[in-house]
């Protein structure tokens, strides 16, 4: 039996949507060219290559839970084209290396830029307007101007926000200053999820929600796929399932499975719209990488802000659900901290997901076996990194050597990781550590 991740809390991006007609789950034995198993970023990216590079071919995608339910329904909804870690050692040199990955990541935005104005999905799900580095303290503004030095060798955009500049964007005083770069992309990651996993069904293409993969087998020259109620057979299979990649057998002791935890207040009202002032949308990444991410929205579910700090790691996929308590009080704090304009304001929902790393910061792809191909560990970066794994997945498994298959290909493995109480240890040693450290930033 292969088990799933458990991820605490309800999907708050997807119960801001209306109420939709689920997709059924497999019934019965099916026969199909190919099969995703996922239906997160990866799962769908694939589907939708594989659509339109071999449109004669019958696709069935299988998700264990439904559209957005698991962790592509529970980011905070950033397409991030730069790197974004501001305190890696990176920024003081490999800037080749860094080139490569904004090639990749934009690859990974035009696709869903793309794919959104080909489908005709809602404009709500994919926003071009940039994102902010937020420096709450000294250090942050240290850490901004380093990351500004980086980015003017490699040629890219940053504007440089002072505090009150920041007070006119967020409405609140809370920041020292921020540096804005003009390439990420704001996503509903529920609404973009659904929208594209309906869009994608045709006569070949077929989804079906709540059919977890049970069993996969090599048959002959095939695979085939127990569900609770059915089997599906295809001669090419891939898994774009994450983390959950150890559970079908593979890169067993070799990922780190961490949980990142979001909040989203309750709606807005017109009289806390204008004490709040600022603009309708924005969106924070904290100048420490354990800091607070911060965005406001507008639309669908009316205007909100959502919050999202804490890490755990948690190697048996499976937080403990008492630990969203704790991280209410964590997200409270930091909300109240940065708008206490708005103290009669209630967090509505809290919420974990599932997010996947390696120690060399890779991913778990390629051929596993003949037929049997890995979309996975996306590193936290789950929008972007799980759409490019999405694709090149599709690309090598019809015999496409792009430059970003053959990139990925070269490639180490994904590390081994030491004994496993050891691991437990210095991980979440290391995320306590680093929540102290980030300060006023969390």
């Amino acid at each position: 039996m292969i088990s799933v991740s458990q991820n605490p809390g309800p999907s708050a991006w997807n119960e801001l949507l209306p109420n939709r007609k689920t997709l059924p789950s497999l019934l019965g034995n099916l026969t199909s060219d190919w099969l995703i198993v996922g239906a997160g970023f990866a799962g769908l990216s694939a589907a939708r290559r594989v659509q339109k590079e071999a449109p004669n071919d019958r696709i069935v995608i299988l998700d264990a839970q439904g559209l957005a339910s698991g962790p592509a329904g529970r980011n905070s909804g950033f397409m991030i084209d730069l790197p974004h870690d501001l305190a890696s050692d990176d920024y003081g040199g490999q800037i080749e290396n860094d080139r490569k990955t904004i090639r990749q990541n934009r690859s990974a935005i035009n696709f869903a830029k793309e794919t959104v104005e080909a489908l005709g999905l809602p404009t709500e799900c994919f926003k071009e307007i940039g994102k902010i580095n937020g420096a709450a303290t000294t250090k942050g503004i240290r850490h901004n101007n380093d990351y500004a030095k980086h980015l003017s060798k490699l040629g890219e955009n940053y504007e440089y926000l002072d505090a009150n500049s920041m007070k006119n964007i967020t409405g609140t005083n809370y920041y020292k200053g921020g540096l804005f770069t003009p390439g990420t992309v704001m996503i509903q990651p529920a609404l973009y999820i659904r929208a594209l996993g309906e869009k994608i069904l045709s006569n070949r293409v077929r989804l079906y929600e709540s059919s977890p993969v049970e069993e996969l087998n090599k048959i002959g020259s095939d695979w085939q796929a127990k569900t609770p109620k059915g089997l599906v057979t295809a001669s090419k299979v891939i898994l774009a399932v994450n983390g959950n990649i150890e559970n079908f057998g593979y890169f067993h002791n070799s990922l780190l499975h961490i949980y990142t935890y979001g909040s989203i207040t309750q709606k807005l009202t017109p009289d806390q719209i204008k004490t709040l002032g600022g603009k309708k949308e924005w969106g924070i990444t904290p100048a420490d990488p354990l800091g607070t991410t911060v965005r406001r929205i507008s639309g669908i579910g009316g205007d909100r802000i959502v919050i999202r700090n804490r890490f755990t790691y948690n190697p048996n996929m499976s937080p403990n659900k008492s630990i969203l308590d704790n991280v209410l009080r964590s997200h409270v704090k930091s909300f109240s901290d940065r708008f206490p304009m708005l103290k009669d304001i209630k967090l509505s929902q809290t919420w974990g997901g599932h997010l996947t790393l390696s120690r060399n910061n890779v991913a778990a792809f390629g051929e596993l076996k003949p037929g049997l191909f890995s979309a996975c560990c996306q590193n936290g970066l789950g929008t972007v990194k799980g759409t490019l794994h999405g694709l090149a997945a599709a690309d090598l498994a019809m015999g496409k050597k792009t430059a970003l298959v053959e990139q990925l290909l070269n490639n180490p493995k994904p590390k081994k990781l030491p004994f496993k109480p050891l691991t437990k240890i210095a991980v979440s040693s290391r995320i306590k550590l680093g929540e102290l450290l980030a300060g006023k930033e969390l």
